[in-house]
């Protein structure tokens, strides 16, 4: 052996606590789909076609705009996704990436889930050279918010706006 993984053993990660993490692939859709709805009805965002969601992460997917990584619970499945968009900084010029998703179903709450995603998007960011990893959460989300800020994420002062566009299409 050359003391290399293979591109299978690379997209599997296990935590301490147990938690098995494996990038999505075509494979996985329903699965990640499932808990992709149970995140949009978190944030309490109404889809109109139910098959929508699945379609959308097939779309980043097949394109290569983001990857899923998912989170395995021994006895309650797979209970959390997380999806990170690739970009870059201007101000570093550099790549950076934006964990866009953050979701544990309620199944997989206080099992290091969540954790174990957001350490492993972080593990693979250092991996990759990034210059960051950015996020955003609700304000009042503090359990998030919490985990966040315990593995090293600082919020900035920098002023967010948003011009919704939604409308117009």
């Amino acid at each position: 052996m050359n003391g290399r993984k293979t591109q299978r053993e690379a997209q599997v990660a296990q935590s301490a606590a147990g938690v098995v993490l494996r990038e999505a692939g075509e494979a996985d859709l329903d699965a990640a789909a499932g808990l992709f709805r149970g995140y949009l009805d978190f944030y309490e965002v109404q889809v109109e076609d139910p098959d929508r969601p699945r379609a959308f992460l097939a779309e980043r997917l097949k394109a290569g705009d983001s990857f899923v990584l998912l989170a395995d619970v021994p006895g309650a499945g797979t209970v959390g996704f997380t999806q990170v968009y690739r970009t870059f900084s201007s101000l570093s010029m550099r790549p950076a990436w934006v964990l866009n998703d953050l979701y544990v179903a309620p199944s997989g709450r206080r099992t290091g889930a969540g954790r174990a995603l957001l350490r492993e998007v972080l593990r693979r960011a250092r991996e990759a050279g990034v210059s960051g990893v950015q996020l955003e959460t609700a304000y009042d989300n503090h359990i998030a918010q919490g985990l966040y800020e315990a593995e090293g994420f600082v919020r900035e002062e920098f002023h967010m706006y948003f011009h919704d566009l939604s409308e117009a299409v």
